[in-house]
């Protein structure tokens, strides 16, 4: 395990190579605005969920008549990537699959995590190709804590410390629906957060039910910001679904979760090629995607 940091005039990253995971995001004033993985909150700073998003009901999956078991988010965020490129301002990390991951998931692959400094921004992308010889089922996303507000920002000199005096804002007018989560699956009834000038503020409730999980690209960006609706940080991204989350109470930041994938909702009993969201990659083909951390104040 080791971490490399890259840094820009604007902009420093640095990435563990377990589970090629981003773990510090500071901008040129400074502050931090990634969680630090204390586990007192939670015990990651900015996973990557691969070959599952979300949880699977009873906790395994079933393909072509054999049941897998499968840990909530699949298994890439806890494996050794290798590095296989690096300069002053990008990164790209890999990993492949194994005898280990081949017994949990049956499907030969290379998974790229790339990050890419531009200007305030990293770009962080993902590719994955089938190197097997029959069609791939798979999900990936992302799960970044930003602290909310981020950590010694000067901008927010004598503003609240507390998350809960800032707001989220989207790309969207009127109101954005979404769904709820039970015991990690998702509810099928739908509900309704109105937006005042595309933003909602953060209140001691909203997470109080897990993730707020957005399907049907209502948004492409998201941002937390100060209440009068500037932002200091925004994710740009152009998957079909995502998820807002932070623990309950008053944990100090809170997750954008870009995803292409989706936990299982309640009742599935389908096969791993009928999951709603999941992603098909023939033989030989490859799959790329990638979403945008912007610091607005730096």
């Amino acid at each position: 395990m080791a971490v490399y940091k890259i840094s820009s005039e604007k902009i420093t990253a640095s990435v563990n190579t377990l589970g090629a995971e981003l773990v510090s995001l500071r901008g040129r004033s400074g502050a931090e605005y990634l969680w630090d993985a204390n586990p007192a909150w939670w015990k990651r700073s900015s996973p990557v969920l691969f070959p599952f998003v979300g949880g699977l009901r009873e906790g395994q999956y079933r393909y072509e008549n054999r049941i897998y078991p499968m840990p909530q988010h699949g298994f890439s965020r806890d494996m050794e990537f290798s590095l296989v490129e690096e300069s002053p301002n990008t990164l790209r990390l890999r990993l492949c699959s194994s005898c280990e991951t081949l017994e949990r998931y049956p499907f030969p692959f290379q998974l790229d995590i790339s990050y890419q400094l531009e200007d305030a921004s990293i770009i962080i992308g993902w590719d994955v190709v089938n190197t097997g010889e029959r069609e791939m089922y798979f999900s990936i996303g992302a799960h970044p804590a930003f602290l909310c507000p981020p950590i010694d920002a000067p901008y927010l000199d004598g503003r609240s410390k507390r998350r809960t005096d800032y707001s989220i804002r989207l790309d969207a007018e009127g109101e954005i629906s979404y769904r709820l989560l039970d015991d990690g699956l998702i509810c099928p009834k739908k509900h309704y957060m109105p937006l005042e000038k595309g933003c909602f503020a953060i209140t001691p409730d909203t997470f109080q039910r897990d993730a707020l999980v957005v399907e049907g690209k209502q948004a492409s960006r998201v941002s937390l910001a100060s209440r009068d609706g500037t932002s200091f940080v925004t994710v740009s991204f152009d998957a079909p679904l995502f998820g807002l989350w932070s623990p309950p109470g008053d944990a100090p930041f809170v997750c954008i979760e870009p995803w292409y994938g989706r936990c299982d909702p309640q009742g599935f009993e389908g096969s791993l090629e009928e999951r709603e969201y999941t992603n098909h990659l023939e033989p030989g083909n490859s799959f790329h995607a990638h979403y945008t951390v912007s610091l607005d104040q730096e």
